[in-house]
């Protein structure tokens, strides 16, 4: 977790998602296994576990607790205590991971409870003797999550707990002491995770009887309950339910380490980028879960689909694209009490659609690392959005059109990843942006998730690419601004590095030395059309007959176009770019949006040619400039690198006898219908 973020993070308008992410291990299954490994007879390997603070308190937390963890080459190895942690004594800091605090305790009280189940040693002592016994903390908003109704249901079985703070909630004290209750009650409607703990905890607790866990009211995220019966089982231990009221772990079992395992993709995390590909056009697919995922948060795509987008579902990939026809997002009326993680990303996508949304059974969002549903509601609105609010609900009515707004984080992991989402619309207002607060709180679960957004959304590109006045960079500049978008010359590129090295005395022939002066080049570009080079004003020099033959011939130079790839790629910015060239689609922007080949004749080109510098006062031959083009086709075409040739995909289009307004509005045709039939 090394990501280092500035205090805000700026996030341009963008029209359009596409592409593919491999998700990062699912903090649910990541936790739960490193808690069981740890719990557990023998050495568990566990392949692709999240990298990020919620798993590291809970690694720190065990490591304190005499658990033996090694970390190599992407695999994290545990060596089991068999439900009893070497040390007894410990202080944790559990950030504000809920999940870390709310399994660690019953299972510490558990594996406490084993002092009294064995004869004493000499190492033993009275209890009040054993100090502090395992202390747990938090930042300050763990301070502020209750736990009562977890440690109410563990005093009831004999626990020895201690508020060290404010009664109900963390920090907390826990001491040894005999567990004997055959029974014990907890509330289901404030966390799932108060169940989860108690499970897990449950085999070294019914030693020689059984114990029965009794819900209390409607259990909320039952997914995430079944995903901890699930782990359970791999791990050797069988739990009987009745519905989700009851539950029955039979005596004398312990957890046995099932040797490798790989962690699954987070389905929480696979929500925001899913949301992308149902907002922004698709198609983005998510790979790490699927249709076989144990984790109840791929429901996320059902409620996507219901809202209108297309979702594609493989093994361990699941893709989503917008309606059909490019037609919008529709509103829905839901019940979330299965996916309250993932709803938080639905109320982000009814910014985009038609109707109101009512989010329902996400009371639990009160009690997260931040009051979610008052978070949300005050961002939202910042957005333009009409939000309603209840104790367990939220609505949301999207605006007409989206507004910039500065949305605050709340030092919450979910509403940063939420809110990034609202950069995608076509409808802004000039200029908009979305500014995020405290970035750095994704850390918690997902260090690399603006790195990963950004590859989906990074703005669209149409690349022009064709031969030498075959008319591109007019139509690629008139194209732009039709569309309001940046445009690329790459063609200036190369023209400014042959001029740098013909001022610097360097032969086009000499490679490194002309590379060199590629990659150091002082250019900038205003918006009138005038291209600066080391100070110096050149839009006309590098349009000179000599320089044009310069910029041929240092294109076919591999270390030349390496050296320019990435300051060509930079220009990629919102709202989008078009780019022209001779390998813009087949190199530069292999992922363009849409790629079009323009050629003309050789008779026809030659004509423009002669025209355009007939008109600069520069005398020409007709004749010469025709084979002068035909020996930069055959040349373009044959270089070793990037050899000039339509890309897949693109549109073919000769541009004989057409005007510029007339080449301009075929592009637009085949891109909308491109965009349509999506």
């Amino acid at each position: 977790m090394t990501q280092s973020f500035p205090p805000l993070l700026q996030l341009p308008r963008v029209s359009h998602a596409a592409g593919e992410v491999t998700l990062p291990g699912s903090k649910s299954l990541s936790n739960r296994y490193l808690l069981l490994a740890a719990l557990a007879d023998g050495v568990t390997r566990l392949h692709g576990l999240l990298d990020s603070d919620d798993t590291a308190v809970m690694l720190d937390s065990l490591a304190r607790l005499g658990v033996q963890i090694e970390r190599e080459s992407g695999v994290t190895q545990v060596t089991g205590c068999r439900g009893r942690f070497p040390n007894e004594q410990a202080a944790l800091f559990v950030g504000n991971s809920g999940l870390t605090i709310r399994t660690l305790v019953p299972v510490i009280c558990a594996a406490l409870a084993q002092s009294f189940a064995r004869p004493p040693t000499k190492a033993d002592a009275p209890t009040e003797a054993n100090g502090p016994g395992v202390q747990l903390h938090g930042v300050a908003r763990m301070h502020e999550r209750p736990i009562a109704d977890l440690v109410d249901g563990l005093r009831a079985l004999g626990a020895q707990i201690d508020y060290l703070g404010v009664s109900g909630y963390p920090p907390l004290r826990l001491r040894a002491a005999p567990l004997g209750a055959q029974t014990v009650t907890v509330r289901g409607d404030t966390s799932s995770q108060f169940l989860t703990g108690l499970l897990q905890a449950a085999p070294l607790v019914a030693t020689t009887q059984a114990l029965r866990i009794e819900v209390q009211g409607e259990l909320i995220s039952k997914p995430y309950v079944g995903i901890t019966i699930a782990l359970m089982a791999r791990f050797g231990v069988r739990v009987e339910r009745s519905g989700w009221s009851s539950f029955v772990i039979p005596p004398g079992q312990f957890y046995r380490a099932p040797g490798a395992i790989a962690v699954e993709g987070d389905a929480s995390s696979a929500s925001y980028f899913l949301a992308a590909g149902a907002i922004g056009g698709g198609p983005v697919r998510v790979l790490g879960v699927g249709q076989d995922s144990v984790q109840g948060d791929v429901a996320f795509a059902n409620a996507l689909e219901q809202m209108g987008a297309r979702i594609t579902w493989g093994a361990d990939w699941i893709e989503a694209q917008s309606p059909a026809g490019g037609g919008a997002l529709q509103a829905i009326d839901l019940d979330c009490v299965a996916i309250p993680d993932a709803a938080m990303t639905l109320a982000v996508c009814a910014l985009h659609a038609q109707g109101t949304t009512r989010l329902r059974g996400i009371g639990s969002w009160r009690v997260k690392e931040t009051d979610r549903i008052a978070a949300m509601a005050t961002e939202l609105r910042k957005l333009g959005a009409s939000v309603t609010e209840g104790q367990d609900w939220i609505e949301v009515q999207a605006p007409q059109r989206l507004q910039g707004a500065t949305l605050a984080t709340y030092d919450d992991h979910r509403m940063a990843m939420c809110m990034a989402l609202a950069c995608l619309d076509s409808s802004w207002q000039p200029g908009a942006t979305v500014t995020i607060l405290d970035p750095v709180c994704v850390a918690k679960t997902f260090p690399e998730f603006f790195e990963r957004f950004a590859q989906v959304t990074i703005p669209p590109v149409i690349t022009i690419d064709g031969p030498t006045a075959s008319g591109k960079g007019t139509v690629a500049a008139a194209l732009a601004q039709a569309l309001g978008w940046h445009w690329l010359d790459s063609g200036a590129l190369y023209r400014l590095t042959a001029l740098a090295a013909q001022d610097a005395g360097i032969a086009w022939t000499d490679t490194n030395a002309v590379a060199a002066s590629a990659a150091s080049l002082d250019v900038r570009f205003e918006a009138d059309g005038t291209v600066w080079l080391n100070g110096r004003d050149v839009s006309e020099a590098i349009r000179l007959e000599s320089i044009s033959r310069g910029a041929s011939q240092i294109a076919a130079l591999p270390a030349v176009r390496a050296a320019l790839l990435a300051r060509q790629r930079a220009f990629r910015l919102a709202p989008g770019l078009v780019a022209d060239g001779r390998d813009m689609g087949t190199v530069v922007f292999p992922d363009a949006q849409h790629k079009v080949f323009l050629v003309a004749s050789v008779q026809e080109r030659a004509a423009r040619r002669y025209k355009q510098l007939i008109g600069k006062g520069i005398p020409v031959n007709i004749e010469d400039l025709s084979q002068d083009l035909r020996e930069r086709d055959a040349r373009d075409a044959m270089r070793a690198v990037a050899p000039m040739r339509p890309a897949e995909g693109a549109l073919e289009l000769d541009s004989t006898g057409m005007t510029i307004d007339q080449t301009v509005n075929a592009i637009l045709r085949f891109r909308s219908g491109a965009e349509s039939s999506r």
